[in-house]
């Protein structure tokens, strides 16, 4: 099956565009071709943490795969605050707030450019 690509990320990407690890935190969720990169990129801005519902806004139905996926495959450590949230109907719902610390940048600059790249052009982040 084939990806579906937003029109506005297809032409960033034919542009010849790429994420750098000095790119500041709103051009990296900007540029971020991938879910998984737009969470990280959002996640590298100074005090922003998740939930799963404020990941809806940037197109993250199941924030705590994406996290797993970045800390699993990429190494990344993240922060985990349960915290309660009015659902739908008002009722609370318990959920996870994810945060990247101030630690792991580096890394995650390093992830998140590894993640803008051609999926034949990409090659392992050092743990």
């Amino acid at each position: 099956m084939k990806k579906a690509t937003r029109p506005e990320e297809q032409s960033r990407l034919l542009q010849g565009q790429s994420i750098t690890t000095s790119a500041s935190p709103a051009e990296l969720q900007d540029k971020a071709p991938t879910k998984i990169a737009r969470v990280l990129a959002y996640l590298l801005a100074p005090c922003n943490s998740l939930n799963r519902f404020e990941a809806e806004l940037l197109g993250d139905h199941c924030l705590n795969s994406t996290i797993a996926k970045l800390a699993h495959s990429y190494g990344l450590e993240f922060q985990r605050q349960p915290e309660k949230v009015p659902n739908r109907w008002g009722a609370p719902c318990d959920v996870t707030r994810y945060s990247l610390p101030e630690s792991q940048h580096q890394r995650a600059r390093a992830v998140l450019a590894l993640l803008s790249k051609p999926a034949k052009g990409r090659k392992g982040v050092a743990a």
